[in-house]
């Protein structure tokens, strides 16, 4: 790991590890790490390149950030934590939890995709169209190369393969918003394809945990404090 991931955390007890979203910080979660702190040692790490983390030299991959969030967990000396992600975060969480299934207590999804066509088309061809442009001009300005790799997350990125969700151990909740800008029969494949997964949909957009967060919290604390050894 060429990079040690900036974070902040809240709150005594069991780890819980909140990663955001593309271009985002651990700061997305600001309406959640009060509330959940006052059960779980809320931990928000910045990915890399994001926020407060350095980009370092490694891949801007998904597959690279479940590397560094294994980096990360190692570094905290955690054993096992629980998981919740929001878009990237929620496919670095997926893609983590099957390298790392051990490592993985509680797992919360929030509008993942495992390949971009999971994207509804009126969000997945501009995001083309803003990848291929973006790694256009970066062929002449390096400035222009941070962008073109923070598109390309979109473009062309994740590659999990539906089979391999059969992997994860962890008790898994999907969640997505009713106008997600992943289509619903999409998050419908992820739930099917972990075992045993429970599904929620709230009513709202993509940024649900933002926009609603009082049935966001409540539907999060109901899951993670089913388990017994909380």
């Amino acid at each position: 790991m060429d990079i040690e991931l900036h974070y902040t955390e809240r709150g005594q007890g069991r780890p819980l590890i909140l990663l955001h979203g593309n271009s985002e910080s651990g700061e997305y979660f600001v309406h959640q790490a009060e509330e959940l702190s006052a059960y779980f040692r809320v931990i928000c790490p910045d990915t890399r390149g994001h926020g407060g983390t350095a980009r370092g030299t490694a891949p801007f991959t998904i597959s690279q950030f479940a590397e560094d969030l294994n980096g990360f967990m190692v570094r905290l000396g955690l054993d096992r934590a629980d998981i919740l992600g929001f878009s990237d975060g929620a496919n670095i969480a997926l893609s983590f939890a099957v390298r790392y299934p051990e490592k993985v207590n509680m797992l919360i999804a929030d509008g993942a995709n495992l390949f971009p066509s999971g994207l509804k088309a009126r969000i997945r061809i501009p995001v083309t169209l803003s990848y291929i442009w973006y790694s256009f001009l970066s062929k002449f300005d390096s400035s222009f190369v941070p962008r073109a790799q923070m598109m390309a997350l979109m473009a062309v990125e994740p590659h999990i393969n539906p089979r391999e969700l059969s992997h994860i151990r962890a008790k898994t909740l999907i969640m997505a918003g009713s106008d997600d800008l992943i289509k619903r029969r999409h998050t419908e494949l992820i739930h099917a394809s972990v075992p045993g997964s429970e599904l929620r949909i709230i009513d709202g957009d993509h940024f649900i945990a933002y926009r609603r967060p009082k049935e966001f919290n409540a539907a999060v604390l109901a899951f993670l404090c089913s388990d017994p050894r909380r």
